[in-house]
Formats: C-alpha cells, structure tokens, sequence
C-alpha cells in the first residue's frame, strides 16, 4: 500500500464517520481465538450502551478460529468491559468478550475465566498491576520498518527513547495508537521507543484484579486496527529479529496492600521465596517462544533459572531502587513474552503468591507438554 492510498483511504473513512447512524448504535464484539490472536465482528444495536447487561450474548463459527470443530462450531461471546470507540466516535462501542461453549462451560482458551477466580478469591491482597508492552512494526513484506531491504541498520545504541530521522520509525502510529487508548478509557500510562529500531513499548496500569488483562488485551486490539489504517504489520514475537538485537517483552509490575505498606520489603522477600519455586509453571505460560528471548543476553534471565535483585534487568524479577530504598513498593517480573495472556501472566502470580483455588487451572491447555519438558531440563541441569 503507497503512502498516497493510504491518505486517500483516510479522507474516505472521515467522510463515513460523519455519516447519521439513525440512533443506532455499533458494537464491536472482540475476542481472543485459539492462537492468541484476537478477532472482532460488529452488532448493531438499538440504543446506546449504559451498562454490560445493554450487551447481548452473541456467538461465532469456532471451527475458523481454532476454537471448536466444524461439526460443533458454534461459540458463544459473553461482554465482560466495553470502551468508547475512537475511530467509530459517537456512542459506538468496543466490547471485549469471554469465549464459552454450548455445554456452559469455558471455552479452552477462555483463560480469563480462570484468572477472574483467583482474583476473586484473593480480593483482600489488593493486587494491582502494570504490563510494558514491547511490540515491532513491520511493512507489508514483513521486514521492520526503517531497515535496508534485506539489510540491516546500525547497531543498537541510539534507538532507545531515540529522537529524529533514522533513529526512530513510525511515530505516527504510536501516536495515534496512544490517543486511540486515551479515547477509549485504556489506562495507557506511557509510550516509547525501543532499543531495537522499530521496536516500541508502551504501558499499561495500574490496574486492579482482572481490569488489568481486560485493558491490555483491548489496547492491542487498537494497535493492530491503528496499524491497518497505515498498512503497517504489529508482531509481539518476543525475538523477531534473530542474531544481537533485543527481544521484546511485556514486563509484569506487581503489588499487593503488603509490598505498598510499612515494612513491605519483607512481603516483596517472601514473594520471590515463592516465585523461585515454581519457575517451570511460570515459563509455560509467560508466552510462546520464549525461550528464544530468555537466553541471559539483552537484559534477560536465564530461561530455566529463577533469579532476582535490586535494579538488575538481567535477573528474572527486579526490585526498583526506590522500592528497595523505600522498604516497601513493587516488583517487576521480567520473564513474560511480548506475546503472553495477560490474565494467564497476572492469574498464576496470584496463584503463586497467595494459592490455588478451586475451579482455577491456568497451567493448563496445551502448557502441559513445556511445563514436563522445562522440569526435566531443570533437573539435568542442578549441579
């Protein structure tokens, strides 16, 4: 797509949104399929939305999007949150969805399900959380933008946080893509450039309980429907590019009442006690090809190794400075993929911090084959 079409493209959809609607109302239904992608398909409705129960059940051909066979296709979308749509306007919304089948039960790979129990059952520690999501911007042929055709930039170095030509690329993106997230009520705290040219992160939280996964998952919606508008590509591989650049992330700040009160430190200690034991679980869920990524060079941990210490971004999970200093804070878990679930990543630290519940599995679902494999490479490898 040249850069002319694409303005032309953009005159057109400005003179469509201006358009009446009639009193009537667009839903967006979004929801997660069955290889961590995400799908969406609209619904009009007859009045605007002022509450979840304003959104009715809806369904979709499972067997298209990994999630059901063909011979029992149907899904159906249950709302959990919907947002103000920023590139409809008006009273149209975005609606993100649960998956559940026709038997009442979960789909698969509805892990929201799972993490909401766990929150709820855990309500008293008061989790809050905050996700960094890294993320790369490709053309059309699938090569990052600003790099030489079948070429590569100067090394990494003058990227991060960079300013001016051939430093950083696609701003315009991450710009609207950020004033698309305001719009829409997404709790975006912040956005920059990335040590690999092209590579840009942005921020989502704090968030309490499930909200936090809600949001994340809706914000990426927007960056890939803001990147379709420029006929640019969104990857969250967590190692797109091969060889001595950075991977990406989606790096997981945690808190409870107890790490933010006097003396929270000691609940902070207790916490990494936990998380050192229960490395394999973790790694089977913080994201697909993670190991790629985890390989103790370009600010990572060890994949199979449970590490952590104040300001090291080359430990698994980092105390800040100022928490250390403090006594009491967060901590940020550096482990997850760029690709991970969110409420995978924030359900199983809950898990591990606080306990299992009843009815709540998020090891789970194809997770089992690399959890078994991680545990016996652990083993072989203790000295």
């Amino acid at each position: 797509m040249t850069e002319s079409t694409i303005v032309s493209n953009a005159s057109n959809l400005a003179k469509y949104l201006k358009l009446p609607q009639n009193g009537k109302v667009i839903a967006e239904y979004v929801w997660i399929d069955g290889s961590n992608g995400l799908r969406s398909k609209s619904k009009t409705l007859m009045k605007k939305v002022e509450s979840l129960k304003d959104l009715p059940e809806w369904n979709f051909d499972g067997s298209s999007t990994e999630q059901a066979p063909g011979d029992n296709s149907d899904v159906y979308l249950r709302p959990v949150a919907y947002y103000p749509d920023p590139f409809r306007l008006g009273d149209n919304v975005l609606v993100m969805c649960e998956t559940w089948g026709a038997d009442g039960k979960p789909n698969k790979y509805n892990f929201r399900h799972d993490a909401a129990l766990l929150f709820e059952a855990h309500a008293s520690h008061e989790f809050w959380f905050g996700l960094e999501q890294e993320y790369t911007l490709l053309d059309f042929q699938g090569w990052p933008y600003g790099w030489p055709k079948n070429g590569f930039p100067a090394p990494q170095g003058p990227y991060y946080c960079g300013v001016g030509t051939g430093k950083v690329f696609c701003r315009d993106i991450v710009e609207a893509h950020y004033k698309a997230c305001l719009y829409a009520n997404i709790n975006i705290s912040g956005t920059n450039a990335e040590v690999m040219p092209a590579q840009w992160e942005y921020q989502v939280g704090p968030c309490s309980d499930i909200e936090l996964g809600d949001q994340l998952w809706m914000s990426r919606f927007l960056l890939h429907r803001v990147a379709e508008e420029f006929g640019a590509k969104v990857t969250f591989a967590p190692k797109p590019i091969p060889g001595d650049w950075n991977g990406a992330g989606l790096h997981t700040n945690v808190s409870t009442k107890a790490t933010r009160e006097e003396g929270g430190m000691k609940a902070i200690e207790a916490a990494m006690e936990k998380l050192s034991k229960r490395q394999s679980e973790h790694m089977a869920v913080y994201g697909e090809d993670n190991r790629q990524r985890m390989t103790g060079a370009h600010e990572t941990a060890s994949y199979d190794k449970f590490t952590w210490g104040v300001a090291n971004r080359g430990s698994s999970v980092r105390i800040p400075r100022e928490t250390a200093a403090k006594g009491l804070g967060y901590f940020e878990d550096r482990r997850p993929a760029s690709n991970g679930d969110p409420y995978q990543i924030t359900g199983i630290i809950v898990e591990t911090m606080c306990g299992k519940v009843d009815g709540a599995d998020v090891v789970k679902k194809g997770a089992e084959a690399e959890h078994v494999q991680l545990e016996q490479e652990i083993v072989m490898n203790k000295p």
